[in-house]
């Protein structure tokens, strides 16, 4: 990897991601815990969940244009002191109010936390390496991810959960100082992305995009993010609840189940990135989601502990594999100058299905069982592969592969 991956700045972003994703997994693993002993009630948990996707969406969007003139050098530092800051008061406040602005404020600093890395990603990443060096970003958030819930759960037995939060926000603060003293100084990024574009690349030369057109471009992205979303928030939240009222398995038995899950995303992101590199982003996407969706299925008719972690550790493997090349795709279509903007554009869709994703979930749960929930995930993904198989020559590696087709055709004719 050190041989592929030559500039410092990814491997600081990675590094500062890693550092970050501690942060998260200690926060992630305590939230219901710390609201709970303030005497918050299910519903209300619910709903500060919803305060932290709006963060997202509300500043999504935004996040582009302030790329563009404060560079993403300078707001990744300035999200990260501020997610730092709103980690290390939250257990300091009482109120719903109180908390449901400071989740808005984690959400809307967490967006410019994504945004920023990605957009300094995609910009330094060769054109032939995008889904490869997104997947080791995916990679170490998932790190992240996993050691930050083992290392709560040390914490509290020798601290208070109100300590284990000011060490997240401690984290946080190291993370800001890496990207601030390791990052080169990033003006916009633009000329240093045309070192890497290929001279046929016609992205490379294009005009900006209005929003409508970047989004045209990007559409396909966009749905993969934002079915992973949608599909993320709803499992998380009611995928324990139903293995324990449906297959009986024990509630100790399902705390470990997301654990599969952010394993089979640890171990195969890098490989999807390989591939999406090497035959087409949205090829790969296609077939992770085809083989994520049977996994759903799954979920249904399988019954043993056993066999429903294998499943959610080939969900991870796929779905969540998606999200990196994903990513990867849309920035190989958009030029190097509308990063910023098409990156805020990715992350609204994602947020916009973390936010709708437990709401719709919920009620089908409610109402019908955790059944029909998963089958409203699993029509989600089809309907993100069929999405992909109709537009499938959005991806310019269809385009080349069609091109070398017809090439062929007429040098045997």
């Amino acid at each position: 990897m050190l041989s592929k991956i030559r500039d410092r700045n990814i491997w600081t972003i990675y590094v500062t991601i890693l550092v970050l994703g501690v942060a998260y997994g200690i926060s992630i693993a305590l939230i219901a815990h710390h609201l709970d002993l303030r005497g918050f009630t299910k519903s209300q948990m619910g709903s500060l969940a919803s305060w932290f996707a709006l963060g997202i969406v509300t500043l999504s969007l935004p996040m582009g244009s302030l790329i563009q003139r404060f560079s993403a050098k300078t707001t990744l530092v300035a999200a990260l002191v501020g997610y730092a800051g709103s980690v290390t008061l939250f257990p300091m406040l009482t109120s719903y109010p109180a908390v449901a602005a400071d989740r808005f404020l984690d959400g809307a600093c967490s967006v410019g936390i994504w945004v920023s890395c990605e957009t300094i990603l995609l910009t330094r990443a060769p054109l032939d390496m995008k889904a490869y060096v997104t997947s080791l970003y995916a990679m170490a958030v998932a790190i992240g991810y996993v050691v930050g819930p083992i290392a709560a759960q040390g914490i509290v037995r020798v601290a208070s959960i109100q300590e284990a939060f000011l060490i997240s926000g401690g984290l946080a603060s190291i993370a800001a100082v890496i990207a601030a003293t390791r990052l080169d100084k990033d003006d916009g990024t633009e000329e240093h992305a045309h070192v890497h574009a290929t001279a046929g690349d016609a992205a490379s030369t294009e005009p900006h995009l209005g929003a409508g057109a970047l989004l045209l471009k990007i559409k396909t992205s966009c749905f993969g993010t934002f079915a992973y979303g949608y599909f993320q928030a709803s499992v998380v939240l009611f995928l324990p609840l139903y293995l324990m009222e449906a297959k009986g398995i024990p509630r100790n038995d399902t705390i470990v189940i997301p654990g599969f899950f952010a394993l089979g995303m640890l171990l195969f992101s890098n490989l999807a990135g390989k591939y999406g590199d090497r035959f087409g982003h949205l090829l790969v996407m296609r077939v992770l989601a085809v083989v994520g969706t049977a996994m759903i299925l799954g979920f249904v008719f399988l019954s043993s502990f056993a066999q429903m972690a294998v499943a959610v550790f080939v969900a991870g493997a796929t779905l969540a594999a998606i999200s990196p090349v994903s990513l990867a795709l849309q920035g190989v279509v958009t030029s190097p100058r509308d990063y910023g903007r098409s990156n805020s554009i990715y992350n609204a869709f994602y947020a916009a299905g973390m936010l709708f994703g437990p709401k719709v979930s919920s009620i089908l749960f409610g109402r019908y069982g955790g059944g029909a929930m998963l089958y409203h995930l699993t029509a989600l993904w089809v309907g993100f592969i069929v999405f992909t198989i109709v537009f499938a020559q959005d991806d310019p590696a269809a385009s080349r592969a069609r091109a070398r087709s017809e090439r062929a055709v007429a040098e045997r004719a």
